[in-house]
């Protein structure tokens, strides 16, 4: 089982936002959705998904980011980074960071 974290970020850094995601790995799915809560897209990552597999899944996060002006970011992240934080401590409520 895994956790969520929430980012609510405006329309011009979602692609750059998505790839700081997946860059930090650990990932199993990402929703954007718009302020109103609406999903507009959801796609799955895989651990062999980085890169070329990818390359159409940014091209729509593009498109789409030029629609939106505000978005809400849901990742669903592995349980494993989850357990390490186990063993640093006292287990956090998800993150929400908000970027202008």
């Amino acid at each position: 089982m895994g956790f969520k974290e929430t980012f609510q970020i405006n329309g011009e850094n979602l692609l750059q936002k998505i790839k700081e995601i997946i860059a930090e790995g650990n990932v199993n799915k990402i929703s954007i959705s718009d302020k109103h809560g609406k999903e507009i897209m959801s796609f799955p990552i895989t651990v062999g998904a980085i890169g070329l597999i990818l390359a159409p899944v940014f091209a729509a996060i593009g498109a789409v980011a030029a629609l939106l002006t505000e978005c809400t970011i849901t990742v669903e992240r592995n349980s494993e980074k989850k357990e390490e934080d186990k063993k640093d401590g006292p287990s956090e409520p998800p993150t929400t960071i908000t970027v202008n």
